[in-house]
């Protein structure tokens, strides 16, 4: 299943007023990490309906990437109401992410 991607025209939209929490991955082409997590983002957002999962690639979209001061990629946000909640940065197995997004995703269905 491939994850949405939004972009700096339709973050607000896309993101700050979803009605649920949105995990967004901010990725670029050329990034190694990036891709190797991709596999298990796509397969969170195919368990678990009660986030959204989407990417942003910051070389087409930097305004919205430096908006939110991301530095380092991967970087995971998760937005809820319009805010950062959590940030989760570098490369991780899918176990750890499932984890790190503890209290937005429910952790009976992994």
């Amino acid at each position: 299943m491939a994850l949405k991607t939004v972009t700096d025209a339709s973050f607000e939209e896309d993101v700050l007023k979803s009605g649920k929490p949105v995990l967004v991955d901010f990725w670029a082409e050329w990034c190694g990490p990036c891709r190797q997590i991709a596999p298990s983002l796509e397969a969170i957002a195919a368990e678990h309906d009660e986030i959204e999962i989407v990417k942003l690639n910051i070389d087409q979209n930097p305004a919205t990437a430096a908006k939110y001061g991301v530095m380092s990629i991967p970087t995971l946000n998760v937005y809820q109401n319009g805010e950062v909640v959590k940030t989760i940065v570098g490369a991780k197995p899918k176990a750890a992410i499932l984890r790190d997004l503890e209290g937005f995703v429910d952790a009976t269905k992994a």
